[in-house]
């Protein structure tokens, strides 16, 4: 490469925008793209002048190894360090044509941000190499729990329930379209969700606890999947038992054979009992119970039951149907039984700590969380050049912060609606009836406010809250309000578009093929998983990503995050839960990871104050 000649004056500017570098470079080499561009071609750089100008504009910015190349060799003819120039770009894109050959559309564009520019320039090995380390650590999660699910989510066997008869959780369905559930079993799921919903039960019926919407969504979800298995040929990879769909009945679950067989195949399925199999068996006892019961209060059900090779046969049928009541007190027994003796075997798959144990090891979880969204930060485009990609950014920006500020569940978080300065926030009564968070400005104490009834939460009843509502003024801190007033005033509505507006804080991105601009429940968990993967996670192939060992998850672990750390400080299980509303036992339970060394360590600080003193 033929160096330039000495510059014109001393590099004593360094703009930070890479368009502006360049074109401070180039006059002060006197350079023009023209001059720049023979140079640069005579040594293999492939590139065009239009292409050079552009760049120096500010039109475009360099996106594919050959154009990387390009920059490379003019930071060597301005004698310029290595990447001082490349350093400079804030991409908000993927290099492109990096993917491997043999590699579908899809899978491309997900590979595409997470291999190093020089992908295609390394050996075989070491590109196996990387494709390995990525798809495991990245893209499905590195966790046994994850690589199970993956590969069970490619034979899908669960019946599909229409909205009249289980509500659909945001985002999700029960099941796939060719496996709707046959219209009796259609109609006996609509009775028993009903009678678990309904304000009021039916004249004649007893019941004991009600089921929200999305407890009604859930066990219409678990029954669904049930089901699917029994419908399921048993040749199959799901190896199901081959019922003949139209037979199935709600009755099948007063029968100890049919549970028997499903807990069964779903040890087999996954190798050990979990949890999920003795909640299962609990729900029977649950709907078998006396009195309130509600499969012990329809014994004209008992007609409905056929037989299941291998399963269920006539001689149980008759059994069932001679005495309904004594059927249900059975099952009530074996069901209670038979939880009891799952759960003493039964092993954590989906351990919810295990993706986040970089962070909850940290002496400071909420500091070690903070620098992920430092790190989306960094990566933030140029507004004026992206607007869109830097309104994502900010999005993302504020997602991260508000969940460690807040440590809500994703649900309130998603649906939190928002009021802009000097609009009246809405009414404590108008938000219980939409059960739905609020953001505003509050005057009197000069901040950015979240106020959330209780009854928007899903423990609503939990003596944390003693029927009051939630509200929190947001610290400024780390320029968290001039971010919230810079999504509010400019970057929100380029979100939106001309879509209809949700009234919600977030929004997603409106483009052409869904105008839909409300976040549901799976679509708000991609967009968060997705920045875990491009700026959590610690990439040793490409440099990004803010801490080593992370694995993708969703918004839900910040709530694992905020207890650990509240552990880590204070030692007080009590306090953990004011971080996340919830009662002390729930976080000994679910949330804080509070290890003996945890402990060991709190105390040794109390105690080595008496060492201080003392010297």
């Amino acid at each position: 490469m033929v160096l330039h000649p000495d510059p014109q004056w001393r590099d004593d500017d360094d703009p930070e925008d890479f368009h502006e570098a360049l074109a401070g470079q180039m006059k002060r080499h006197g350079d023009t793209a023209h001059s720049l561009h023979r140079a640069v071609k005579s040594q293999g750089g492939l590139t065009d002048r239009k292409t050079l100008s552009e760049w120096r504009r500010g039109m475009k910015s360099p996106q594919t190894p050959a154009s990387l190349k390009v920059i490379d060799l003019i930071e060597l003819r301005y004698r310029l360090a290595p990447g001082r120039l490349r350093g400079k770009l804030r991409s908000h894109r993927a290099t492109k044509g990096q993917a491997p050959t043999g590699v579908g559309p899809a899978e491309a564009r997900r590979l595409a941000w997470h291999l190093p520019d020089d992908f295609r320039q390394r050996s075989a090995k070491e590109q196996a190499e990387i494709l390995a380390w990525v798809r495991t650590r990245i893209l499905t999660g590195g966790t046994a729990y994850s690589l199970y699910h993956s590969k069970a989510a490619r034979h899908r066997f669960a019946f599909r329930f229409d909205d009249a008869s289980v509500p659909t959780r945001e985002g999700r369905q029960t099941g796939s379209a060719n496996l709707a559930a046959p219209p009796q079993l259609q109609a006996e799921m609509r009775s028993l969700i009903q009678f678990k919903s309904a304000t009021l039960t039916d004249l004649g019926f007893q019941r004991s606890g009600v089921w929200g919407p999305e407890t009604a969504a859930q066990r219409g979800e678990h029954l669904a999947l049930m089901f699917g298995a029994l419908a399921a040929r048993s040749e199959g990879e799901v190896k199901g038992a081959g019922a003949v769909p139209e037979d199935l009945s709600l009755a099948l679950l007063v029968c100890p054979p049919v549970w028997d067989w499903y807990i069964q195949w779903r040890e087999q399925r996954r190798g050990f009992f979990t949890g999920w199999e003795s909640e299962m068996l609990l729900l029977a006892a649950a709907l078998t119970r006396v009195e309130f019961g509600w499969l012990r209060q329809c014994p004209w059900l008992a007609e409905r039951l056929r037989p299941i090779p291998g399963v269920l046969t006539q001689a149980d049928i008759e059994s069932v149907q001679a005495d309904w009541d004594m059927a249900c007190e059975r099952m009530n027994r074996h069901a209670l039984s038979r939880a009891r003796e799952v759960q003493r075997v039964a092993r954590v798959h989906r351990d919810p700590f295990e993706p986040l144990l970089p962070i909850l090891e940290a002496a400071s979880p909420v500091g070690e969380y903070l620098k992920i969204a430092e790190e989306v930060l960094r990566h933030m485009p140029d507004a004026r050049r992206h607007p869109r990609a830097a309104a994502e950014t900010v999005r993302g920006f504020l997602m991260l912060r508000l969940g460690l500020h807040l440590g809500v569940r994703q649900k309130n978080l998603r649906q939190m609606l928002v009021c802009p300065k000097g609009k009246a926030p809405r009414r404590e009564r108008e938000l219980e009836q939409l059960k739905r968070g609020e953001l505003r400005w509050s005057d009197r104490d000069a901040g950015w406010e979240v106020f959330i009834p209780c009854a928007a939460f899903k423990n609503a009843g939990s003596a944390y809250f003693s029927k009051k509502p939630f509200r929190l003024v947001l610290p400024d801190l780390g320029g968290l309000y001039a971010m919230i007033d810079a999504y509010l005033e400019r970057h929100r509505a380029l979100l939106l578009a001309n879509a209809n507006d949700p009234g919600t804080f977030f929004i997603k991105t409106v483009k052409a093929k869904s105008r839909d601009a409300a976040y549901n429940q799976t679509t708000f968990y991609e967009a968060w998983r997705l920045m875990i993967q491009r700026h959590g996670i610690r990439n040793p192939w490409t440099g990004r990503g803010a801490i080593e060992g992370l694995l993708p998850h969703g918004p839900h672990s910040v709530r694992d995050v905020l207890a650990t750390h509240v552990l880590k400080v204070t030692g007080s299980y009590e306090q953990a839960s004011y971080a996340i509303q919830d009662t002390p036992k729930t976080v000994a339970d679910h949330y804080g990871r509070f290890l003996p060394q945890d402990k060991a360590a709190l105390a040794a600080k109390v105690l080595n104050e008496v060492w201080n003193v003392a010297a």
